[in-house]
């Protein structure tokens, strides 16, 4: 078989990620009153919309912290340009499919400190993996207190816990044995990236880096948790701050595959899902998962607007620029 037959056509990813967010969205949808929507975004509690935009912001800073923290070993990268990188990721994630910001993050973060794109990338797959971690155990603390939640969301949350281990086991055997690593990798036509990746982890897995990582990571994720909270006050959802945690969760893991800009459809799905669960009244919850949708997107679009408009380059340069960097960092 030739390589052009086994090779996936460029198109179909975003298809598909388009098809499921349409698919979802139209679901989301049917049969909801749009009459009523701006009579109740006229009666939102605006105070509880600007904590929630606060804490919004605030997550991306602690973002930006402990990406800072985890870089430390490697190199003194600044706070501020750490920052502007996430928001720029997040401005492309909205606006462009399969959420290229991740790479975009890293690509800036490299450029602007003069480090190898693959040790960013490597960074930024400690985090996912620390993220994981936190989600899965979020996860299973939601299923102590919560009743009806799907069987086959039980079956993907432990095969996403089984892969998060996998990944951690791998982090941690490059880190107690990095020569073994470099004498496995050294066989590899991309040895020389493989070696930087492990020499990378090896920095960054020291204990102090890593639990510190590990702290910051939780902080993070409650921040995560007070937006939805926040969010949920200012439209008269009475529910507490642990519902909150549990609808989360859920809105984490249905975006843990890639799909159209702003997870547009499925976010709406897994909301209305999620506080069906916490016995939210199907209208409400569609309402809220407006709001959710809205509310991340416009806080998302402003800041990464405002950080992209810093560079002096537009989104669709700088996804360039990463994906050629992406290319050559594997080469």
């Amino acid at each position: 078989m030739t390589e052009s037959r086994r090779r996936i056509p460029a198109w179909l990813p975003q298809a598909l990620g388009y098809s499921i967010s349409a698919a979802c969205l139209i679901w989301v949808l049917h049969g909801y009153r749009f009459d009523e929507l701006g009579p109740t975004l006229r009666t939102l509690d605006y105070r509880w919309v600007a904590v929630a935009a606060a804490a919004d912001f605030a997550v991306y800073t602690v973002h930006g912290c402990r990406w800072t923290a985890l870089l430390f070993p490697v190199a003194r990268v600044s706070l501020w340009r750490t920052v502007q990188a996430i928001y720029i990721g997040l401005f492309a994630n909205e606006v462009l499919p399969l959420r290229p910001g991740e790479v975009i993050r890293c690509y800036l973060t490299a450029h602007w400190n003069d480090l190898r794109l693959s040790v960013t990338l490597a960074s930024g797959g400690v985090e996912r993996i620390i993220d994981g971690v936190w989600i899965v155990a979020a996860f299973f603390v939601t299923t102590n207190f919560v009743r009806g939640i799907p069987r086959d969301l039980t079956i993907f949350v432990r095969l996403f816990g089984v892969l998060l281990l996998i990944g951690a086991g791998i982090l941690f055997w490059i880190v107690v044995h990095k020569q073994h690593a470099h004498t496995v990798l050294s066989e590899s036509r991309w040895s020389v990236t493989l070696r930087h990746i492990v020499e990378a982890l090896h920095l960054m897995g020291n204990p102090r880096t890593l639990g510190l990582t590990v702290a910051i990571s939780l902080f993070y994720f409650v921040m995560e948790i007070f937006f939805v909270f926040a969010l949920m006050r200012a439209y008269g959802l009475d529910l507490s701050f642990w519902v909150a945690g549990g609808v989360l969760t859920i809105l984490r893991l249905s975006t843990v595959v890639p799909n159209a800009p702003g997870n547009l459809g499925v976010v709406n799905f897994a909301c209305v899902v999620a506080l069906s669960l916490f016995e939210v009244e199907k209208t409400d919850a569609k309402t809220f998962s407006i709001i959710y949708s809205v509310a991340t997107t416009m806080l998302h679009l402003i800041g990464g607007a405002i950080a992209t408009a810093l560079t002096g380059l537009n989104i669709g340069e700088l996804r360039d620029r990463a994906s050629q960097g992406a290319r050559q960092a594997v080469k």
